[in-house]
């Protein structure tokens, strides 16, 4: 049982006699005070902004396929006309064949399949909407076969990678190793051709995001002894050329901590200098890779979740980061030679950007990308037992504010934006649903 499950199966124990006092003392707060509550009971949000369900699970997409459940990282990709794509993870695992796309229907394409020879149910799905009409063009399954796809991010040349948050390896009733990255292109059609990405890394794969002025993938990993990684590609764009995988790690020595468990290693507010390790044996047969790294000086992390390019800077949540264990936001902003050897004249800069000592203000942030306004929005995976998860909003100088809340027991993910800035994709993970959020996004 996976930690979401365990929340589910608690939460319908206890929902009935807590459900009523659940948010006792936290009513009159400020950070729910400015929200309309929803008729529809799925989302609350400030005046002048509404939300339409596009998709949800069970929807019979044009592949004959339906949408499954598990709805995850999301990224959205400009198709012209006024219309876009939105690539969704399911974060699908081997015994989920009951919740995902493909029932008994056979799929030619799939990475992997299970010892009954069913495509494995995670994966990714696309959909077309137009903006102009809020109406649905089509959906249809566009990767098969893989575990547990959890975040991923954009790329500048318009493909999703997509992240497996799972190393199970072959012989485990599945036939491959998994733990890996995959490309999946926004335009195609249909299924794509599963090709890992395995240079970069076989690890407990969380998210990822290209600072398109060097074409450097930065990668999180979910572990509570997680490494924060880069990616540099042999060849700008060609992922599967391979490349070089680095750990970040600090400039100041025995500075090799940021979760500030066991003491305040980085304060709040606190930027300081870093350097990146070579590593090796990056296809990782024993899912060491972080121990090594950590080894070898590579800085610790808690849970890396969702990160972002934006505002020149890579954005990252550590979910259970901090002396409270409530959350974080890093912030990267590279070198100006970045990647290149000229970096340690001028090296990128680590700031704890974000430490929550409120979970009612920040509890669990997950999922996050850059509004069009600059300011941060963030999906709360909160694991309490009546879950309360919020967008939340933070500024560039890093206040916190609210910006929804949702209403059913479930995460908040795949928080997006359209290019023209005008509306947020949003997933509920399940039962799972992508909502198109509109508003003025582009004021603070």
């Amino acid at each position: 049982m996976d930690r979401r499950e365990f929340g589910m199966g608690l939460t319908a124990l206890a929902f009935a006699g807590l459900a009523g006092c659940a948010y006792a003392g936290r009513g009159s707060r400020t950070t729910d005070s400015s929200l309309l509550p929803d008729p529809e009971g799925l989302l609350d949000l400030p005046p002048g902004y509404a939300y339409r369900v596009i998709s949800r699970a069970g929807d019979r997409m044009d592949d004959g396929h339906v949408v499954g459940d598990r709805a995850d990282g999301m990224g959205c990709f400009a198709l012209g006309n006024g219309r876009v794509a939105l690539v969704r993870n399911h974060e699908l695992q081997v015994k989920h064949h009951g919740t995902g796309p493909f029932g008994s229907r056979a799929v030619a394409l799939a990475y992997d399949r299970s010892g009954d020879s069913r495509a494995l149910p995670g994966g990714t799905s696309t959909l077309v909407y137009d903006l102009r009409s809020g109406r649905v063009e089509a959906q249809y399954q566009s990767l098969a076969g893989t575990i547990r796809n959890c975040a991923g991010g954009i790329t500048p040349w318009g493909s999703w990678l997509t992240c497996e948050e799972d190393v199970t390896r072959a012989g485990n009733g599945v036939a491959r190793d998994h733990g890996w990255v995959f490309e999946v292109p926004a335009a195609h059609k249909g299924l794509v051709d599963p090709v890992p990405l395995t240079a970069m890394g076989r690890f407990n794969h969380e998210a990822a995001a290209i600072d398109p002025a060097t074409g450097i993938v930065y990668l999180t990993e979910d572990r509570d002894d997680s490494l924060f990684y880069r990616f540099r590609p042999a060849a700008r764009g060609q992922l599967a050329a391979g490349g070089r995988l680095q750990a970040l790690a600090f400039v100041e020595p025995g500075l090799d901590d940021t979760r500030n468990w066991s003491g305040i290693t980085l304060a709040r507010g606190a930027t300081r200098p870093v350097r990146w390790i070579d590593l090796t044996g990056t296809e990782s047969p024993e899912d060491d890779l972080r121990l090594r790294g950590h080894a070898a000086g590579a800085a610790r992390f808690a849970r890396g979740e969702g990160v972002h390019f934006g505002n020149g800077s890579i954005y990252f949540c550590c979910t259970s980061g901090g002396a409270a264990k409530l959350g974080q936001v890093m912030r990267y902003v590279p070198s100006r030679f970045e990647g290149n050897a000229d970096e340690r004249s001028s090296p990128g800069m680590l700031q704890n950007f974000v430490e929550s000592d409120d979970p009612d203000l920040f509890n669990f942030g997950d999922n996050l990308t850059v509004a069009p306004n600059g300011h941060l929005v963030v999906c709360e995976d909160q694991y309490t037992l009546i879950k309360n998860n919020h967008l939340r909003g933070v500024t560039p100088t890093g206040e916190l504010y609210t910006l929804a809340r949702c209403r059913i027991q479930t995460e908040l993910a795949g928080a997006c934006f359209s290019p023209d800035g005008s509306t947020l994709f949003v997933n509920l993970y399940s039962p799972a649903m992508t909502l198109a959020v509109t508003g003025p996004w582009t004021r603070g």
